[in-house]
């Protein structure tokens, strides 16, 4: 059987969960080999060996955390000339849609970016994308080359599968360009205990409606309870209410959780494009003629200060 790529997005061995949703999409198509690079790359075999990865490369290098992108291209490229995939998976993250374009570029393959899902095909990987603020849903395969795919998360339920995960080194020729940007310093993100924006299964976000900066903490009570992540509207990011890095959005972070609360947003279409995907959605608005109810699954029309806390009850007392 052909194998396929993975490019495993972990830290200090604790491999996040799109990486394990590639798994499970990459054995559609073959068997998964990963590849993890830097400190902690060993300690993510277990892991995903469960997931199926048959084998594990891994390297580790001080260039992959002093320098930007160039050195884990390289040891992509390496890894794709060991391995001879039929595919290459890469998480669809910033840096991942990097990496991926870089690799493609390299090997003369065509790419597709933001896949949510894969399906094996007569004459390679079908991929489907939500594209044009996901107003329509495509299917398309590259024709040239050897596949290159970054999948969005949340695309893909998780399913354990053991496999061997026998660990293999992975030896790096770094390029001329890997040291051409240079990491200089680094600030920690400060934690709040809740899970990233992106890789949530649920988000709460909250817009104009909250009207204050001080009024989230209604919206963070709610996510809380859910165990989700906290989002925001463009207008609300804008008016300084809540961190930019928390905006969902075309212009900010696109999500796709199986359950999407928008608690006082209108619906622009802005925002529409940024969580549209979502497996169930919720909106909470004074307004019944808030376009954000044309894309609902559930509406609630009253206002959100008191909905949204006789929900965060509800949810806390089933959980007691």
């Amino acid at each position: 059987m052909a194998e396929v790529l993975v490019y495993v997005d972990h830290v200090d061995g604790a491999v996040r969960k799109p990486t394990l949703e590639l798994l499970t999409l990459a054995r559609r198509l073959g068997e998964p080999v990963a590849l993890a690079l830097g400190s902690g790359a060993e300690a993510t075999a277990g892991t995903l060996g469960e997931h199926g990865a048959v084998r594990v490369l891994t390297a580790d290098a001080p260039e992959f955390a002093d320098y930007l992108v160039v050195p884990k291209v390289d040891a992509l490229q390496a890894a794709y000339d060991a391995v001879s995939p039929a595919a290459v998976l890469v998480p669809s993250s910033a840096e991942g849609k990097e990496i991926a374009a870089r690799l493609a570029v390299r090997i003369g393959s065509g790419i597709i970016t933001d896949a949510i899902d894969l399906q094996a095909g007569d004459e390679g990987p079908v991929a489907t994308q939500s594209v044009f603020a996901a107003s329509f849903t495509t299917t398309s395969r590259i024709t040239h080359g050897t596949p290159v795919i970054t999948v969005k998360p949340n695309s893909a339920a998780v399913e354990p599968a053991p496999a061997a995960g026998t660990v293999e080194p992975l030896a790096v020729s770094f390029s001329a360009q890997a040291t051409g940007t240079k990491v200089v310093s680094r600030t920690p993100r400060e934690s709040t205990g809740r899970p990233e924006l992106t890789e949530a299964a649920i988000v709460v976000s909250g817009g104009r409606g909250v009207n204050g900066a001080e009024n989230f903490a209604v919206i963070e009570a709610l996510a809380d309870a859910l165990g989700a992540a906290v989002g925001a509207s463009r207008a609300a990011v804008d008016a300084g209410w809540y961190p930019h890095s928390h905006q969902v959005g075309q212009t900010g972070k696109t999500v796709s959780p199986q359950l999407y609360i928008a608690s006082g947003i209108s619906g622009a279409i802005q925002h529409r494009a940024g969580m549209q995907t979502s497996k169930t959605i919720v909106a909470i608005n004074k307004d019944a003629e808030a376009p954000i109810f044309d894309l609902v699954d559930y509406g609630i029309v009253g206002d959100l200060f008191n909905v949204v806390p006789q929900l965060t009850d509800e949810v806390t007392a089933r959980k007691g």
